[in-house]
């Protein structure tokens, strides 16, 4: 099932601009920022401050995969040795 890319308008230190994502990463992105207690301004500012290259929008995406990524090998580590093989696995569908 395809997620819609969503453009959507946000500001960042003080600044307007939009960024395109599909749904699930809006989503996600959402999800963070609340349980962080960040508003999804603060969030996105802090991601553009920490990346180096390529455009806001993939960054994003890089950021929240990158976020559930950590949060399943943080749930696996230690379990049956698993860990390594579902990174492995995720890596090689990159």
């Amino acid at each position: 099932m395809k997620s819609p890319v969503v453009k959507r308008s946000i500001v960042i230190a003080g600044h307007k601009t939009s960024v395109s994502l599909e749904d699930a990463f809006w989503k996600g992105l959402k999800e963070i920022a609340s349980g962080r207690d960040m508003t999804l301004s603060d969030l996105v500012a802090a991601i553009d401050s920490e990346r180096q290259h390529g455009n806001l929008s993939s960054a994003i995406r890089l950021y929240v995969l990158d976020f559930y990524r950590n949060q399943l090998s943080d749930h696996n580590e230690g379990r049956d040795g698993t860990r390594g093989i579902i990174v492995a696995r995720a890596a090689s569908s990159a």
